[in-house]
């Protein structure tokens, strides 16, 4: 425990070890030396439970591997149209959104499942929501996202991507926390770490993260951002309480709530009209080539353009270029921004 964790932010308490045994061995240890204790507690909030390493199941999947922040971020990427980004929550991994994925393929785009640092196949062993949100930057630019969808912490760590700077036409959130100081809660109720030694562990990680929790609330990241959103939130879900993507839907400009009724944190990733909703909304928000079709890239001009009008006008260079003798060399490339 010598050396500094990454960076932390917000998690769910899940542990190996029974809750009762830990309590015991903080309380123990923190009588003894309250500095080592803190340390402890902070690594188990760093460290989320064993994901396994399943693949999403989806057929055609192509694996990657993208660097962010010093490790190995794995997944998979499906179909052939503009790239939709799923990000998965704490302890899951990318092949839980995978039915979130089939309505989106059928709408003639592609997706991206990953496993976030720590989480699944990937490497590390200790994250948080800085380092997550490097790793959804990361994996959008690798497969040029236009959207995404995020669960839970997912959904926050795709909130502080946007705000520092990832551009997309359109982004869902779907369970999400609006603020990391109520997990921190949480986990010391948990743990039974008293208030005194609270405000040191708060210190403690964000020291390690660098910036005040605060700064990474909901009404702090997201009037900044431009983006469309939609917030999908239940109003029976026990781990991230409605009131949540409530926050979150009035700090986001121009965000849409849509509230469901039993579906949970994690079932609601299964319901049909969810999924069906979701595709609705980002396929919508997407833009799209003066053809009418969804647009793949950007003309020289920077204007939205698909595969066969950015394909024509490449060729209409080239004959161009050819028609005044000026050479056209094999490293030009077709005019994607």
């Amino acid at each position: 425990m010598s050396s500094r964790p990454e960076n932390s932010t917000t998690v769910r308490i899940e542990t190996r070890a029974p809750p009762r045994a830990l309590r015991a061995g903080l309380a123990a240890l923190r009588a003894v030396s309250p500095p080592l204790a803190e340390i402890l507690a902070a690594r188990l909030f760093l460290t989320p439970p064993p994901t396994g390493r399943a693949p999403s199941g989806l057929p055609g999947a192509i694996p990657f591997v993208v660097e962010a922040g010093g490790v190995a971020v794995r997944g998979e990427r499906v179909g052939q149209g503009p790239a939709v980004l799923l990000v998965h929550g704490w302890g899951g991994r990318g092949a839980q959104l995978a039915p979130l994925a089939r309505p989106l393929l059928e709408a003639g785009l592609s997706v991206a499942l990953f496993d976030g640092p720590a989480h699944g196949a990937s490497g590390g062993r200790t994250t948080n929501l800085v380092r997550m949100a490097g790793a959804v930057a990361a994996v959008a630019r690798h497969v040029g996202a236009r959207a995404a969808i995020g669960h839970s912490f997912g959904g926050a760590a795709m909130g502080i991507a946007l705000a520092r700077g990832l551009a997309l036409d359109a982004a869902v959130v779907v369970g999400a926390p609006s603020s990391p100081l109520g997990f921190l809660g949480t986990f010391c109720d948990a743990l039974g770490i008293p208030a005194v030694a609270r405000e040191g562990l708060q210190r403690r990680l964000e020291r390690w993260v660098g910036v005040p929790m605060r700064s990474l609330d909901a009404a702090t990241l997201l009037p900044r951002i431009a983006v469309p959103a939609l917030v999908v939130h239940d109003a029976r879900d026990r781990e991230i309480p409605l009131r949540d993507g409530e926050a979150i839907a009035a700090a986001w400009p121009g965000a849409r709530l849509v509230r469901t009724e039993g579906l949970g944190h994690r079932r609601i990733l299964r319901d049909p009209g969810v999924a069906a909703a979701i595709a609705a909304f980002v396929q919508e928000r997407l833009a799209r080539c003066g053809c009418g079709r969804l647009a793949t890239g950007r003309t020289r001009a920077g204007e939205p353009a698909c595969g066969t009008c950015r394909l024509s006008l490449h060729l209409e260079d080239v004959r161009a270029r050819r028609a005044y003798g000026i050479g056209y060399g094999a490293g030009v490339g077709i005019g994607v921004g």
